[in-house]
C-alpha cells in the first residue's frame, strides 16, 4: 500500500516561499508519475505540477509556471515543491498525489489512484 505524507505547509506573507515535501513509501516508485495539487476552499482541486520518478520531466499548471519547481530525492523517497513568489490566491489544501498508470502529463485528478492527506498552505498580505 502507497503512502504519502505531506508535510511544509504554513503561513507566509504575499511574496515569501515555502517548501513542500511529500514522502512516499510501500512500494517502489520507478514508473510513478508523482503530481502536487490543490484545493481552495468552495473550489475544485487544482493542477499544480508534475513529474515522473525516474528522469527529468516536469509539467506545470499555467497558475504557477515560473513560480514553483517540483523535484524528488530518490535516496529518501521525497517529492518536493519549491514555491516562490506566493500571492495570496496560492492560499489552499495542497495534496501529494502518485499514480503508476497516468499517462504524461496528467494534469485530471482522477487520474492519480494515491494521495496524502494535504498540507495547509496561507499566504496573507
Amino acid at each position: 500500500q502507497v503512502q504519502l505524507v505531506e508535510s511544509g505547509g504554513g503561513l507566509v506573507q504575499a511574496g515569501g516561499s515555502l517548501r513542500l515535501s511529500c514522502a512516499a513509501s510501500g512500494r517502489t516508485f520507478s514508473s510513478y508519475t508523482m503530481g502536487w495539487f490543490r484545493q481552495a476552499p468552495g473550489k475544485e482541486r487544482e493542477f499544480v505540477a508534475a513529474k515522473n520518478w525516474i528522469g527529468s520531466r516536469t509539467y506545470y499548471g499555467d497558475s504557477v509556471k515560473g513560480r514553483c519547481t517540483i523535484s524528488r530525492d530518490r535516496t529518501n523517497y521525497t517529492v518536493y515543491l519549491q514555491m516562490n513568489s506566493l500571492k495570496p490566491e496560492d492560499t489552499a489544501v495542497y495534496y501529494c498525489a502518485g499514480s503508476s498508470t497516468a499517462g504524461w502529463p496528467s494534469t485530471v485528478p482522477g487520474d492519480y489512484d494515491y494521495w496524502g492527506q494535504g498540507t495547509q498552505v496561507i499566504v496573507s498580505l
